[in-house]
């Protein structure tokens, strides 16, 4: 079995999985013509752009970017569905698309679906302070002069939902279907002319690709954005679309959310060197968890040869954890990084991979399984204080990339409108290897001492 998987790229060479390397003497990695990838946290090479809101420059690719210039490649149609859309940029590129005669239609999750600027202060007042810290951000942002005060002309400028209203694009939620909402429309996919998808890990906020606006020092949540130049894959992610878009903006409640959409089982569409496998979320409880999303996760991570990598911002599927743990009595080499704000929950399973349990009232998961075999290269990334480590990608071997807006967790699984991507193509997990090497660098890794303290006081207080 190999231990370590070797990338030459003249006229360095990465030594990746399991073996010592230093991608910030990487050369910048070739793009395959027809899946294109981004990192917006990316440090190697040459990539760095002026963050348009905030006037930072930074190293990373601009997601916003390669979002607006699908956008304006679009020549007939486009069909975006994101959990959240802030930003400006893409909203106004999605206006002037409409005044050229492209037909558009927007589903948004139906929490995010009002203009902040028309909530009243009283409903402000109301929201949770997280909430109102997201409010506070987004009229920083809309501000232009900062002098405190919306005016029009700011707003027909910033706020990205009165863009599209005064424009006239159909928006609808996941309200649409006559009930209160999906568990959450989660996607983040935009199809452009039946042929052009972009899709990743990242929403379209200010947080989720730029930075916090008033802390400069954020670089935004760590995401991926992939563009993909393929009818088939456009024509799977369109027909995901219809189910949901149903009659759109009009009278009838048929649109189809969550487990009202028909079960579709994976697709695969092979071309040139690529194979990619698509499904989408959620599937039924009452179906074999084989069947669902993560269940296709967990028939990828079985192909582990010599390593997996995991780049989550949440891991809370027991059964994911199990197959990893088989695999790892294999021999396969894994690591994983997991969201500060996540690795070291009760319901975390890195807390199985690093062989410990943490409960309730000295209660344990009913399948809480901690690894006999622990491994201790399990950790969170080293990131400036308010970003968060978004992804949620694996990479298998060499040569397969598990990715897309699905967390590993049950309920990605079972509740949420979620895509799921299974990669296999050289040149693409190229790139996600790349990028797992950089946040495994400085990675803070196994068990810190305040969580060993913290299990041993559950011990004594639940014995």
């Amino acid at each position: 079995m190999y231990r370590c998987i070797i990338f030459f790229l003249f006229p360095f060479f990465l030594l990746l999985s399991g073996c010592q390397k230093d991608v910030s003497q990487a050369y910048n990695l070739p793009q395959d013509p027809d899946i294109q990838v981004f990192f917006n946290h990316r440090e190697t090479g040459t990539e760095q752009y002026t963050d348009p809101y905030r006037n930072i420059e930074r190293p990373g690719d601009n997601l916003e970017a390669v979002i607006v210039e699908a956008i304006n490649s679009a020549q007939s149609s486009i069909e975006l569905a994101v959990q959240e859309l802030q930003l400006p940029e893409i909203a106004l590129a999605l206006s002037q698309k409409q005044q050229q005669g492209v037909a558009i239609r927007v589903i948004i999750e139906n929490n995010y679906s009002r203009s902040w600027s028309d909530f009243s202060n009283q409903e402000i007042s109301k929201l949770p302070q997280r909430e109102r810290d997201r409010y506070q951000q987004y009229f920083k942002l809309i501000d232009i002069n900062q002098d405190g005060k919306l005016s029009k002309e700011e707003l027909a400028k910033r706020d990205a939902l009165l863009i599209l209203k005064n424009a006239g694009i159909p928006v609808i939620d996941d309200t649409a279907d006559g009930s209160k909402g999906s568990g959450l429309m989660h996607h983040k996919f935009i199809v452009i002319d039946n042929k052009l998808v972009v899709t990743g890990s990242a929403n379209f906020t200010l947080s989720g690709i730029h930075g916090d606006f008033s802390n400069p020092v954020t670089k935004g949540n760590v995401n991926n954005l992939l563009k993909i130049n393929n009818a088939q894959v456009a024509k799977l992610f369109r027909e995901e679309f219809n189910y949901m878009w149903g009659d759109g903006v009009g009278g009838i409640m048929n649109s189809q959310f969550g487990i009202n959409k028909p079960w579709r089982s994976p697709k695969t569409i092979n071309w040139n060197n690529t194979t990619i496998t698509i499904q989408f979320s959620p599937t039924s409880k009452k179906q074999d968890w084989q069947l669902s999303t993560n269940g296709l996760i967990g028939k990828s991570l079985e192909d582990g040869i010599a390593s997996i990598n995991l780049a989550l911002f949440v891991f809370s599927e027991q059964q994911l954890a199990d197959i990893l743990q088989d695999e790892s009595q294999e021999g396969v080499k894994i690591k994983a990084l997991i969201d500060k704000d996540f690795v070291f929950r009760d319901y975390s399973e890195g807390l199985d991979m690093l062989g410990v349990a943490l409960g309730k009232n000295c209660k344990y998961e009913s399948n809480n399984n901690p690894w006999q075999k622990p491994i201790e290269t399990v950790g969170m990334a080293e990131l400036p204080a308010g970003d968060k480590m978004h992804h949620k990608f694996a990479t298998v071997n060499n040569n397969i990339v598990i990715t897309g807006s699905q967390n590993w967790s049950p309920t990605g699984n079972l509740n949420n409108d979620e895509t799921v991507l299974i990669i296999k193509n050289i040149t693409v997990a190229k790139h996600f290897l790349q990028e797992f090497s950089r946040l495994y660098q400085t990675a803070n890794l196994g068990i810190p001492q305040y969580l060993k303290n913290k299990i041993e006081t559950q011990k004594k207080q639940c014995s």
